[in-house]
Parts: C-alpha cells; sequence; structure tokens
C-alpha cells in the first residue's frame, strides 16, 4: 500500500488500531513527494512557466541535457557555443522533441564582445533574462600539475573562470529588473578533490566553488539567488576516454569508489539545475549539489 501511495505523489496519513497485535495502539504511514512531482525528463512538472535562461555551452552532454530539461519546464532558452553548425543541430534537436521556445547563438564565451552578443540577443528575442546557466568549461592539460604551462593555466582560467563571472556581471542588471534571478556555476566534484592528471583543471572548479559563494553573498540584497552543480564523472564526450572501452564503467566506479556502482548521466545534472532555478529553491543560495553517485569528495 505505501509503495502505491508514493506513486501518487501524494501526502497521507493513515491511522491504523492494531492494540490487538502490538501494545502501541497507532501506526502513522507518511507518502510525501517534493512540490510538482518533477521527475526526470519528465513534462509533467512547469515550475519555470515564463521565465528567461541562457545557457552556455549547450549543444551536447550536459549543457545540452539542461537547456532540454529548463524548456521542458516551461522556460524560454537561448544556448550558446562556439560553433553555429552545432547550434544549429541543438535547436533542429529540441524542436524535434516539441520544445519550440528555444534559440542559440554562436561566439567565444571568454570574448567580452561575444559575452555581450549573446545577452544582447537573448533581450532582443524574447525581452528579458531570469536564469543564467555558466555550464561552459575546457580541460586542455593532463599531467603533473607542475607540467602545465603558463599560456594553459591562463586559459583554463580565463575560460573557467573568468568568463562566467564576466557573464554574471552582464546579466546582473537585468535580473534585477525582473526582482531577482538565479546564476549557476557548473563546477566539479573535482574542484574538491582535484583528481591527479587534471589537478589544474580542479583547481579552476575549487576557484567556482568560491565565486558561487562570494557572488551568492553579494547578490543576495537583489533577491538573486546564485548556487552550483559539481559533477563527478558524467557520460559525456568530454569523459568518453574514461569509460568507453570494457569494462570501462565498471573500472571507472570502482577506482574512484562511487557508491552507486555506476556513472552519471547529463540528465541527472539538468534535474539538479532546474531545481536550483526554480522557486522549489528559494530558500537556496551559495550552495553546490555534488551529482558523484556517493564520491567522497568533501565533509
Amino acid at each position: 500500500m505505501t509503495a502505491d501511495l508514493f506513486s501518487q505523489g501524494r501526502l497521507h496519513l493513515f491511522n491504523y488500531n492494531v492494540a490487538s497485535l502490538i501494545t502501541t495502539p497507532l501506526l502513522v504511514f507518511f507518502s510525501i513527494s517534493f512540490p510538482g512531482n518533477c521527475a526526470m525528463s519528465s513534462s509533467r512538472c512547469r515550475r519555470l512557466e515564463g521565465k528567461v535562461a541562457i545557457v552556455t555551452a549547450a549543444t551536447k552532454g550536459i549543457g545540452l541535457a539542461i537547456a532540454e530539461r529548463l524548456l521542458d519546464e516551461g522556460a524560454s532558452v537561448v544556448i550558446g557555443s562556439r560553433n553555429q553548425k552545432n547550434v544549429d543541430e541543438a535547436i533542429k534537436e529540441l524542436h524535434s522533441k516539441g520544445l519550440k521556445n528555444v534559440a542559440g547563438l554562436a561566439g567565444h564565451i571568454a570574448k567580452p564582445e561575444d559575452q555581450k552578443k549573446l545577452v544582447d540577443f537573448t533581450l532582443q528575442k524574447f525581452g528579458k533574462i531570469d536564469i543564467l546557466v555558466n555550464n561552459h568549461g575546457i580541460n586542455p592539460a593532463f599531467g603533473h600539475i607542475l607540467e602545465v604551462q603558463d599560456e594553459v593555466w591562463d586559459k583554463l582560467f580565463e575560460v573557467n573562470v573568468k568568463a562566467g563571472f564576466q557573464m554574471s556581471k552582464l546579466v546582473h542588471p537585468h535580473l534585477i529588473k525582473q526582482g531577482g534571478g538565479s546564476i549557476i556555476f557548473n563546477a566539479s566534484y573535482g574542484g574538491y578533490k582535484s583528481p591527479p592528471g587534471i589537478a589544474a583543471y580542479g583547481v579552476t572548479k575549487t576557484a567556482l566553488i568560491g565565486l558561487t559563494k562570494a557572488m551568492a553573498n553579494g547578490l543576495s540584497k537583489d533577491n538573486i539567488r546564485v548556487n552550483g552543480i559539481a559533477p563527478g564523472v558524467i557520460k559525456t564526450k568530454m569523459s568518453r576516454a574514461l569509460w568507453d572501452h570494457e569494462d570501462g564503467e565498471k573500472n571507472v566506479s570502482e577506482g574512484q569508489e562511487i557508491q552507486l556502482g555506476r556513472l552519471g548521466v547529463p540528465e541527472e545534472c539538468a534535474g539538479a539545475v532546474a531545481f536550483l532555478v526554480s522557486e522549489d529553491a528559494s530558500y537556496i543560495t551559495g550552495e553546490m549539489i555534488v551529482i558523484a553517485g556517493g564520491v567522497h569528495a568533501r565533509l
């Protein structure tokens, strides 16, 4: 019975008098679901109706999944990417799923002129901005941290940290016009753990965690919430070399002590973002949700 109650997504309280069976005469059962009953990849929830979002690096992987989820929940979305062909293909894919309120623009997220174009394009297309998802990130270096060349170090910070800071500054006045809004940073569990081989990348993600907290403190007076996600190993093109071979997923799960015994998928990151930018998270700011299957990334 309790399983059926949970599947209905309602709150119930039932009293059963079982005094003849046990000494305690009252059994209490609860069935609780979160507001909106928003299951992964579900169209039943419309928490973001009327909202306008920018999602950077949103033509594949986690970014595309985030764009799709926000659209599915009622938002209008502008996607950004470096390649116009990728933008066009992503929009076509979203349209094929019946998600029409989407537009996109190609540009380099680390170039201030392209950042401004993306913001201006969004305002021209949809008239306002409520949500910014800083999803972009690169990892051009692999090896010991002291072997990272200065120009690579600078590029990592320019794209992974500075660009999101600049985008947030650009949208800030437009969020104020709406009476508030949400900013999301896509960090990484590597920002807590700095895995060997990609430690420089991990340092930039640690910086993003700090930026999220600092910006949350600075923008709270404007009713702007700033949060982030810190994914573990998610099955995307960026991580394919780790898992796309025989026993690859099993080896990664065991090697990184992933408690759930599997890798994540982009839709699981998208669900967390949709929650964080919705009113269901209206009392949450300055937080990072680690999406890593139970990897012990922090206390």
